[in-house]
């Protein structure tokens, strides 16, 4: 088996100013790396207290989120995110941060908390910059984070994903909410319930996590670039220079199996990244690449699930292949279930599940998931599986948005170690199934089966699994049906429904899904098309 056929090359990044694929000899990927997937908010932010409490004067931790709130607690005690990150600060710890600046607060997102964020840690020795270096109506979306230890590179340690240092967030398998809790709407609850992952890496891929940070740290352009912003900044008194970085220790020596390949989005925009002059789209031909080759089962799960023109590839893959499953666990609503939000989002939604569907028939399984009190789970995790051989977890949704306009990051990984639970071979080709893949797809399975651990193996197949999650979702409808009468099943799965959309709402919704929810910052001559 070659990565090479899963990952992109330096030339199908598309992108020659990145020092990623030239930091490894012309290699646009790193070998030798440990991988381990983080379920949920409550795992990740333990697993981030760990790390960061055992750093050091001189060790550096970098981050990039879109969101952070001061006072989320990171466990079941008192401690918030912004004492953990102050508290290294104060220890001698090299703390460097970028936060989007935010959208205003009087438009329900987030801007006082992220600057209220910055201050602290600012106030504490460390560095925050609000970054709106965007473009219009769009974020800072990238979630990753890097703790160095200079001296003892097996410490190492690089995070990417899903999951925001903010309320909502540290939700656990239960799913019962972050008692921090933001309103999302009445069909969420009074604390939404959250479904989430962070991969973390050790190894060389930690270097590229780093000079992923590096580079958009060292961009000169001001990170307040309209007149409102920089009026804002001026009376806040806002980083608007960041300091410069110690020179970045050589990578951690390789100390596992897997292959990663760090992926980016950075729409075309003016001014220019130095490091993505023409942007970059890397993520989105990860996935052109990677997904069409499944030959037996795409698991998907995903925030939005959005754009026709995005979801093509999934759609080559079921044409192209005729014993593929498709399996897609999605938030059953985009946002809240309100006309404007349903006429916009999700009429989008349907053209490209109908699309699905056209191309796969029976073999399309959509499902979204609710907890044991019947209250639907936001679905914001962002990871895909092929063939359990090609994985990538990151920040991006499966829409335009997070393609072409927005900043993601993502890890593609493939495991060199070979599965032997049977069926050891979903291909017809030389590639096994891998290790970490496919233990990541029987964890996610557990959970929303209600299986305890070790409870799968009847579900190691494909067809199986498929079968499992039908016939769970099926008993669980039937129940709600039923008017819940007698014991609930067990089971988590929900049957997805398509919302159908009046044609008297549908130009509105048109337009602020093209303006607002997903736009598309693809040059002119690809737009309407599936090229990337």
């Amino acid at each position: 088996m070659s990565t090479d056929d899963w990952f992109l090359s330096t030339i199908e990044r598309g992108n020659t100013f990145t020092r990623l694929d030239h930091r490894h000899e012309g290699r646009a990927l790193t070998s030798g790396n440990t991988a381990r997937v983080h379920v949920h908010g409550a795992d990740y932010f333990a697993r981030l207290r760990e790390l960061i409490t055992a750093q050091g004067p001189g060790d550096l931790l970098l981050f990039t989120d879109w969101r952070g709130d001061p006072d989320e607690r990171v466990g079941e005690d008192e401690l918030t995110i912004v004492e953990l990150i102050a508290d290294a600060a104060r220890r001698g710890v090299i703390v460097k941060a970028l936060f989007w600046r935010s959208h205003l607060d009087s438009i329900h997102y987030s801007e006082e908390e992220n600057r209220s964020l910055a201050d602290t840690v600012r106030a504490a020795g460390g560095e925050v910059i609000l970054d709106q270096r965007v473009l219009p109506l769009g974020s800072q979306h990238q979630k990753f984070l890097v703790l160095r230890h200079p001296g003892h590179p097996e410490r190492d340690a690089g995070f990417c994903g899903g999951i925001d240092l903010c309320h909502t967030r540290r939700d656990d398998a239960r799913h019962l909410g972050d008692p921090q809790t933001v309103s999302m709407g009445a069909i969420w609850g009074g604390t939404p319930a959250w479904h989430d992952l962070m991969v973390e890496v050790g190894g060389p891929a930690v270097g590229d996590l780093e000079a992923t940070f590096r580079e958009r740290w060292e961009d000169p352009t001001p990170p307040s670039l309209d007149p409102l912003s920089r009026i804002q900044a001026r009376i806040h008194r806002d980083d608007q220079h960041a300091e410069p970085l110690p020179l970045q220790e050589p990578d951690p020596d390789p100390s596992g199996t897997v292959d990663v390949q760090v992926l980016r989005t950075y729409p075309h925009k003016r001014p220019r990244f130095p490091f993505a002059p023409s942007g970059e789209r890397s993520i989105a031909r990860a996935y052109v690449k990677a997904v069409p080759r499944a030959e037996r089962i795409i698991y998907l799960e995903d925030q939005y699930i959005w754009s026709p023109e995005v979801l093509s590839c999934f759609a080559d893959a079921l044409r192209q292949h005729p014993g593929t499953h498709l399996v897609i666990v999605l938030s059953t609503f985009t946002t809240a279930d309100t006309t404007i939000a349903n006429a916009s989002a999700m009429s989008s939604r349907n053209a490209a599940l109908d699309l699905l569907h056209e191309a796969g028939g029976e073999r399309v399984h959509v499902f979204g998931i609710e907890n044991h009190d019947g209250t639907p789970v936001y679905v914001h995790s962002k990871v895909c599986l092929v063939d359990d051989v090609w994985m990538t977890v990151g920040s991006d949704n499966v829409n335009l948005r997070s393609w072409t306009y927005d900043t993601e990051i993502a890890c593609a990984l493939v495991d060199q170690r070979e599965d032997p639970r049977e069926p050891t071979r979903l291909r017809s080709d030389d590639d096994l199934a891998r290790v970490l893949p496919r233990d990541v797809r029987l964890e996610l399975a557990r959970e929303h089966l209600d299986r305890a651990d070790g409870d799968d193996a009847d579900l190691v197949d494909p067809d199986a699994m498929v079968r499992a999650f039908e016939e769970s979702a099926a008993r669980l409808d039937a129940w709600h049906d039923g008017g819940k009468q007698g014991p609930r099943p067990a089971g988590r799965l929900r049957r997805y429904v398509q919302t159908p959309i009046p044609a008297r709402e549908l130009p509105l919704g048109r337009l602020v899904y093209k303006i607002a929810d997903d736009p598309d910052a693809r040059p002119r001559r690809l737009r309407g098309t599936d090229w990337f």
